[in-house]
């Protein structure tokens, strides 16, 4: 009765939360509109034709912010049908797309009234979401299956939490032109490599993440979240090649990194959780069959 009623109380909160976000979306756009569509007037050229990569650019804003929001309420939903000891990964995994859904709010609200790609609020978001979807491994493998091993003095937490501030620090260097572009591209994939040698690969275990000691329910789900770190986060670095600030290529335009970035954003940090929910429901069901 009282899983119950914190369900029921979980759900409204939701449902408030939502609202009110959704309330907040109706007057995001402030700048100057297009009368005959409603749509920010930068999204158009000086003849009056549409500019492509400009509606496709602000659509993305838009449906990243509703798919993380939808998100948010799915693994929070699903949260009470795992088992105890997964709930911590169906939290996280709530925390990576609610953080990612609000800051997607506000730079689309900055690119409708500005049509400036806002790389300060980006950069804010995978400062917090990043380092939440390397930990993730943690919560769903079980603490046995992380190792003691140590890479340059740090263990599986502090490679994470290190790469993941390293790779964000010069990637937000570079495309602020505080630093060279190609610098902080370079510097940005050390802390990308960092990652990938503490949580391993599809095809190997990581310094920090034993396989054999991995449920064997929860190996397929291990090796998707894998391949998001190694193939899936490959998306950034090409996006970042389109900024102009940086400098790194020839081939500059703000929308394009915007829409690569956006894409991948949901990609990554949707997929992230939806795998992570597959592995914890295939280990509850386990857990299930055996009692």
């Amino acid at each position: 009765m009282q899983n119950k009623t914190f369900s029921k109380t979980t759900n409204l909160l939701l449902i408030a939360t939502l609202t009110l976000a959704f309330a907040g979306t109706v007057s995001a756009a402030a700048g100057e509109m297009n009368e005959a569509t409603g749509l920010p007037a930068h999204l158009y050229d000086a003849s009056g034709d549409v500019d492509s990569l400009a509606l496709v650019t602000y659509f993305l804003f838009f449906v990243g912010y509703i798919a993380m929001g939808a998100a948010f309420v799915f693994f929070m939903s699903e949260r009470g049908n795992v088992a105890p000891q997964y709930r911590t990964t169906m939290t996280i995994s709530a925390l990576i797309v609610g953080i990612a859904a609000f800051h997607y709010y506000y730079m689309r609200g900055v690119y409708a009234d500005f049509g400036v790609v806002s790389i300060e609020y980006r950069y804010m978001d995978w400062i917090i979401t990043v380092p939440l979807m390397a930990l993730k491994f943690p919560s769903l493998v079980g603490k046995d299956a992380i190792t003691d091993e140590k890479f340059l003095g740090l263990g599986f937490t502090g490679i994470c939490f290190t790469g993941a501030i390293i790779m964000i620090l010069f990637g937000y260097l570079g495309e602020a032109g505080v630093i060279n572009g190609m610098a902080g591209l370079i510097l940005g994939g050390v802390g990308w490599a960092m990652i990938i040698v503490a949580t391993g690969t599809p095809w190997s275990s990581g310094k920090g993440v034993d396989n054999s000691k991995i449920a064997p329910e929860l190996m397929w789900s291990t090796n998707a979240l894998r391949w998001f770190i190694v193939v899936g986060w490959i998306i950034y670095p090409i996006g970042y090649l389109f900024n102009p600030t940086a400098g790194v290529s020839d081939a500059v335009s703000i929308e394009m990194m915007a829409v690569l970035y956006n894409i991948a954003d949901v990609i990554n940090k949707v997929g992230f959780g939806v795998v992570a929910w597959m592995g914890a429901k295939k280990a509850t069901e386990a857990l299930a069959a055996a009692e």
